[in-house]
């Protein structure tokens, strides 16, 4: 069946004290103090932002790999985890094609660009709809489901549980968030963004495309939304 192009995201964990434990790891650093004793003492929000601010722009981030978070993910394509799966030190559980036969019309996402011309996306569907056929014959008789998943399309639907510290967050919403990125991960990044900065908003402008952060583009083809680097060292 076709299905809505936008990613469903949940986050499901993430430390309590998310603020306290990433100044704790930060303080401690420069603190005789044990480390309990600044976790136990520390209440001021303020604070507490005004020093990790410092610490993350000096680029000293494994003050941030003590937060592990996890996403439920679903309603996104192969194609679009086979991107996310690239990134490192992530861990991920996703739903298996070996073991878990498709039934009918398997759930599959629409590219945006294809979707929008009437024509394309008739035809798109219809051969979804072949494969479908073709998947279920081969299942019917007797084919292993690892084997006559090799017939199904990058666009076949998928879910996953994906965690990953907070340090990756930062690196995968930097890369990911940026306009040249391709659209269905850039929504799916974009999605874990938002989940994690309705309950954590201090993280907000950490959690953008990289340019926002350092306030210049260093890919080779800039959008142009902000200025290269070479543009600001030249001027």
């Amino acid at each position: 069946m076709e299905e809505s192009n936008k990613p469903i995201v949940n986050l499901i964990s993430k430390p309590e004290n998310m603020l306290k434990t990433v100044y704790t790891a930060c303080r401690t650093c420069y603190s005789a103090d044990y480390p309990i004793n600044i976790y136990n003492s520390t209440d001021d929000t303020e604070k507490m932002l005004k020093l990790i601010e410092r610490v993350i722009s000096s680029g000293h981030y494994s003050t941030i790999e003590h937060i592990q978070i996890s996403f439920a993910i679903a309603n996104v394509s192969r194609a679009c985890t086979h991107q996310l799966v690239r990134h490192r030190h992530m861990s991920f559980s996703q739903k298996s094609q070996r073991y878990v036969k498709e039934k009918g019309q398997f759930d599959y996402l629409i590219p945006p660009t294809i979707d929008k011309n009437p024509e394309l996306k008739q035809k798109f569907i219809d051969f979804m709809g072949e494969i479908s056929n073709i998947y279920q014959e081969f299942v019917d008789a007797g084919i292993p489901a690892e084997d006559a998943r090799a017939v199904l399309p990058n666009a076949t639907a998928t879910s996953m549980v994906a965690s990953l510290n907070l340090r990756e967050l930062i690196h995968l919403a930097n890369l990911r968030l940026c306009s040249r990125a391709q659209f269905e991960i850039r929504m799916l990044v974009k999605g874990m963004c938002d989940a994690l900065v309705a309950e954590e908003p201090w993280l907000k402008p950490y959690l953008v495309a990289k340019c926002d952060r350092y306030g210049y583009c260093d890919e080779d083809k800039s959008c142009g939304r902000k200025p290269k680097l070479e543009e600001l060292t030249n001027s």
